[in-house]
């Protein structure tokens, strides 16, 4: 069985945050781009519910962004882009790359369909409020260059890509740190590369 990597995207779904991925691996891939609506039977038998990104590699399916982000830079984890299993920079990388993924979408999902969460419920809802997910991650993005301190990792190619929708689509307020950090992490050579690719699929110059 061939280990060929192949991603079922969209360029206008999180598949955009999985193509940075496989471009700042510098690794080969397939980009299968389906238009949403008009999923075709190969995607539904991998994926039932036709979510973008769905990536394949060999007989391993794997599905949700954050999951993707962890597997590739385990898989090929000569590319440096993850700290060692067991070391004390693993759990910071897990944290935030799930806090991203976690509390984070939850968070701005809710605020934008106008979701309130009383102050006494707070607790039933794992990211508390919205107020507390911004605080918390202004802190880190104020004391950090990176999710590791001074070294990029996989973790920022979520993170940032979270940071960076939030400001795009005016979901999270435009904090120094938030802006500081996108800016650092749009400016890789990967990343211009990758968005440069989606956006010629939407007929973006």
């Amino acid at each position: 069985m061939s280990d060929k990597l192949i991603l079922f995207t969209h360029p206008r779904s999180r598949g955009r945050i999985a193509r940075r991925m496989l471009e700042e691996l510098g690794v080969d891939y397939e980009a299968r781009v389906l238009e949403y609506g008009t999923h075709k039977e190969e995607l539904l038998k991998y994926n039932p519910m036709g979510k973008f990104p769905t990536l394949l590699h060999g007989e391993t399916v794997v599905t949700e962004a954050a999951a993707i982000i962890t597997y590739l830079a385990d898989a090929f984890c000569e590319k440096g882009l993850a700290p060692d299993v067991g070391s004390k920079e693993r759990g910071t990388y897990y944290r935030w790359l799930y806090f991203a993924s976690g509390p984070m979408e939850a968070a701005i999902i809710d605020k934008v369909l106008g979701v309130n969460i009383d102050a006494e419920k707070k607790a039933f809802v794992g990211y508390g409020c919205y107020d507390d997910v911004v605080a918390t991650l202004d802190k880190k993005l104020s004391a950090d260059e990176y999710v590791l301190g001074d070294r990029f990792s996989a973790a920022d190619v979520y993170v940032g890509s979270s940071v960076h929708f939030g400001l795009q689509f005016k979901t999270l307020p435009e904090l120094p740190s938030f802006e500081r950090y996108a800016k650092q992490i749009f400016s890789r050579e990967a990343f211009i590369r990758s968005e440069a690719i989606d956006d010629r699929l939407l007929g973006i110059k």
